[in-house]
């Protein structure tokens, strides 16, 4: 890593957790039975391989390790929601509960990157990304509260 990016560590917990909502809506795009879901859950997907690509490479530019893979985190809240549908009557319900956690959870590193890193180039790049985060995790909370109500 060249010291140009100081906070490579940050970015690249980014693109973790976005690689482990692209997996996730993934899996519950091959899962759900409901077409609006899936365009729901596709367009989610769009938006988080596209934020992943980007920082990955600014990562690269800069000579960092640009990860392709998730976080333990992501992946054990995967295996769990993908058993707790098979014993559920609803299975989107589980599945648009879960998504908006694993959007809660970008988001919220967002927001901590946000007022964390100094570096001019990585500051801007998040900043064009954040307003989709919002976007997505406001779009998942309300579906979340649609099939809570």
């Amino acid at each position: 890593m060249t010291t140009s990016m100081s906070h490579a560590d940050t970015v690249q917990d980014i693109v973790r957790i976005a690689n482990d909502g692209a997996d996730f809506y993934r899996d519950a795009i091959e899962k759900t039975s409901n077409p609006e879901l899936r365009n729901v859950f596709g367009r989610m997907l769009g938006h988080k391989q596209s934020i992943a690509n980007a920082l990955r490479g600014k990562l690269r530019s800069e000579h960092a390790a640009a990860p392709t893979d998730g976080t333990l985190a992501g992946s054990l809240r995967q295996t769990y929601t993908d058993l707790r549908a098979r014993f559920s009557s609803n299975e989107d319900k589980i599945f648009v509960g879960q998504l908006e956690e694993t959007e809660d959870r970008l988001l919220k590193e967002f927001e901590m990157a946000l007022d964390e890193v100094t570096d001019p180039s990585v500051k801007s790049l998040l900043q064009m990304h954040a307003p989709q985060v919002r976007a997505c995790h406001d779009e998942m909370r309300r579906l979340k509260q649609t099939f809570n109500a």
